[in-house]
């Protein structure tokens, strides 16, 4: 921990990240190194298949705890400013700002909709039929997983109970920062990213009024957000006295405009210095490299500085993570939580658990080395010759955007050793990597130019995923020195808020930094050119298996 000495004049900053299933917080110095680190589990609820809500007061109380850790023994004065991330979930709240239900059960502390739930399926469909022009900035078709089919999924369903009393909708990272600031304003990113606002344009009202939800439009949209800032942008008078009090920092510290969390894991580790480090086109381009961010599901963030359509990818989103850069978003919905389901799910899964606790590892870096035990006589990724997997279990985020598709495995044998668990494993790893190397292609046969993976996450992590990743793509993949590159990001966010650097651009130079880089295997490629045929083969065989069934 930092203390007295050379220390004193050292800058501070706290990045506060809010994920799927905990808080997680730090404090990173302004040269990007991560100085403490704290997590607080958060509660959810699936009070139904596809219902995931979650409690705002829950995920406050949280980053309070989580953060009055990471500054113990520091000396509040060199704490410069506070950036948060949050998955791009709905934050329901009533005219007086108190935690609205978003269930049947009527149940206030669940005022939260999930970024993962799917409960507005029927919405969402509806949305896209209507073709609308703003649907062409997300990749033609709307996602369930975004806030306009859920807005239209309360007005349908809890009318009386929620929709009507509703005075605020907010994305979860601009909750936050009201809860910190009082500010309402809304981050650019959440609002461009999941809302169809646009940053040339403002709010299209022609769309509200032709999905249904002409109500906002009369509102002057001040439900959802009628003041936007970029990310990075200092909030009001920075944190209230009540919110410091709560958070363990000082009144009136600066408080930077959020961003999701997947985009503050991009800037986290897309601005790095590659220069020195034996990448092909020295001093590369953020507009050639991909950020790829691997959690409970994977994002991938490449930049570029005019506007590039890409069907089936997200955006382009002008100033979404980087400030005057264009974002493209791909993304794999539920990839760690699908290696989960996987492993946990096999009849070996006590074996595995009993013995990787036998020998203080977790289950991963157990199979890991369990793949090398298996008896071969070429490279662990072959072992998956006759074993392939289409990882679309929640369906098809990028680039095919198609909710109905489903995962499929094929060579499964009668077998269910800890030998076969490994195996399957492996070719949920590859398919993941398969699926990444399908959302490169479509971007660059739309015109981005892509050199280079920056990983960041929690599977970024675990080594076999990043190998399969540069093995599978092709590109060297770069990871952070700091693992925790999300917080970096949210911390980049709170030293551009303080003054202390000129732009978030410059922050970004100087805290994101090059840890290890893993170069593609290439005397492999012709393996895993074959096993990327199979895997088009699996989706395009799926949709003749809907169609027979679709068929008279």
């Amino acid at each position: 921990m930092p203390g007295s000495g050379d220390q004193k004049h050292r800058r501070y900053y706290v990045g506060v990240d809010v994920g799927t299933g905990s808080v997680r917080a730090a404090l990173v110095d302004q040269n990007g190194i991560l100085l403490a680190f704290a997590d607080q589990p958060i509660q959810k609820w699936e009070p139904q298949f596809n219902h995931h809500e979650q409690s705002s007061e829950d995920i406050w109380a949280a980053c309070c705890v989580v953060t009055k850790k990471v500054v113990q023994g520091i000396d509040l004065s060199q704490i410069r400013g506070l950036g948060f991330d949050a998955t791009c979930s709905l934050v329901v709240l009533d005219k007086q700002f108190q935690p609205l239900s978003v269930n049947q059960e009527g149940d206030s502390r669940r005022n939260i909709i999930m970024w993962m739930d799917h409960r507005a399926v029927s919405q969402v469909n509806r949305i896209n039929d209507t073709k609308h022009g703003v649907l062409q900035y997300v990749g033609g078709v709307m996602s369930v997983e975004m806030q306009a089919p859920k807005l239209l999924w309360l007005k349908e369903n809890l009318r009386e109970s929620c929709w009507d009393k509703a005075g605020h909708f907010f994305d979860l990272p601009d909750f936050l920062t009201w809860k910190a600031t009082g500010v309402v304003a809304r981050s650019l990113c959440s609002l461009v990213c999941k809302w169809t606002y646009s940053a040339e344009k403002g709010w299209d009202d022609s769309f509200w009024k032709m999905i249904g939800l002409e109500d906002l439009v009369a509102d002057n949209y001040r439900k959802i957000g009628n003041q936007v800032l970029t990310p990075g942008t200092s909030l009001g008078n920075g944190l209230t006295a009540e919110a410091a009090r709560d958070l363990g920092l000082p009144a009136g510290l600066a408080v930077a405009t959020s961003l999701i969390d997947a985009h503050a894991g991009g800037l986290g580790v897309i601005g790095a210095d590659v220069r020195g480090h034996g990448l092909p086109g020295e001093g590369q381009p953020m507009t050639s490299r991909l950020a790829v961010i691997c959690g409970t599901s994977s994002c991938h963030m490449g930049i570029s500085k005019d506007p590039i359509f890409v069907p089936g990818v997200w955006g382009p989103y002008y100033s979404a993570m980087v400030p005057g850069f264009w974002l493209s978003e791909g993304g794999q919905s539920v990839t760690g939580k699908l290696i989960d389901h996987m492993v946990q799910g096999h009849a070996a899964f006590p074996e595995l658990q009993a013995k990787a606790a036998a020998r203080c590892q977790n289950v991963y870096a157990y199979l890991n080395s369990h793949l090398d035990l298996i008896e071969k006589a070429q490279p662990v990724g072959f072992l998956t010759v006759d074993l392939h997997v289409w990882p679309d279990f929640h369906g098809n985020r990028s680039p095919l955007a198609d909710l109905t598709l489903k995962g499929m495995v094929s060579g499964l044998q009668l077998s269910q050793d800890l030998d076969d668990l490994a195996v399957l494993y492996l070719a949920t790893v590859q398919a993941i990597a398969f699926g990444t190397r399908l959302i490169v292609e479509a971007m660059e046969t739309a015109g981005h130019s892509i050199h280079t993976l920056f990983l960041c996450g929690g599977l970024s992590k675990n080594p076999l995923f990043v190998q399969m990743h540069a093995d599978i793509t092709g590109l060297p993949v770069v990871l952070s020195q700091e693992v925790e590159s999300v917080l970096v990001g949210a911390a980049i966010l709170g030293a551009s808020a303080s003054g202390d650097f000129a732009s978030v651009q410059e922050a970004m130079a100087s805290m994101s930094k090059v840890g290890k880089i893993v170069f593609p295997r290439l005397e492999d490629k012709r393996y895993y050119d074959k096993k990327y045929q199979v895997f088009l083969k699996l989706v395009e065989h799926q949709r003749e298996y809907a169609a027979i069934m679709k068929g008279n």
